[in-house]
């Protein structure tokens, strides 16, 4: 069985928080930007697209369980402060939302890495409040900034129990360009790996 490392802050109270912030008085919604594009794992009654002011997607956060193991740690997205992000909202019934919140939590914040905050992600239909789960630059998992041979030694080597930081970044960048979504850095990233395979 994989040994989880220690959260280095407690996620049950960042839990209550957002549900309480959430309030549970109406449908529930959710910003996807990276896997939970392609993989939400939650069932929803509306999917939109959306951009968010404010915030970008970058393949910046290290994963030591997921995409990578302490000994190699692998990456995964993190939404960063500055620029902006189009990626997906979705719309969880009202009556659903606190179970699929806490199964959300357990996939999302089994080391509470992530700063989850609620934003304003605007859709074709206008605006909704959606729960993000964004990363501080002060956090431990932030990579900071990596050179070109370390995004190649990391897609060459890092696997966790979902599977490699390379298929995650591919899987990724494919769902996000059959919704008409380019990232010209996860582009750049996935052609360097493909020139170095």
């Amino acid at each position: 069985m994989t040994q989880l490392p220690a959260p280095l802050r407690d996620p049950a109270p960042m839990l209550e928080r957002v549900l309480h912030e959430w309030g549970g008085r109406e449908d529930l919604w959710i910003f996807g930007y990276g896997s939970l594009i392609w993989r939400p794992d939650f069932d929803y009654t509306e999917r939109r697209p959306a951009k968010v002011h404010g915030w970008h997607r970058a393949l910046k956060m290290w994963s030591r369980i997921n995409r990578g193991t302490p000994e190699c740690p692998g990456l995964v997205f993190g939404m960063l402060s500055g620029g902006s992000c189009r990626g997906m909202v979705f719309r969880v019934p009202q009556a659903h939302g606190r179970p699929v919140m806490i199964n959300l939590w357990q996939r999302e914040m089994v080391t509470a890495v992530y700063d989850p905050r609620w934003l304003e992600c605007h859709t074709p239909q206008g605006p909704v409040r959606a729960l993000a789960f964004t990363l501080s630059r002060k956090s431990p998992s932030h990579t900071g900034v990596l050179p070109d041979h370390e995004y190649c030694r990391i897609f060459a080597q890092a696997s966790g129990r979902y599977g490699t930081t390379r298929d995650y970044a591919q899987a990724t960048y494919d769902e996000l360009r059959r919704h008409g979504i380019h990232d010209r850095a996860l582009a750049r990233l996935i052609a360097l790996a493909q020139k170095e395979a």
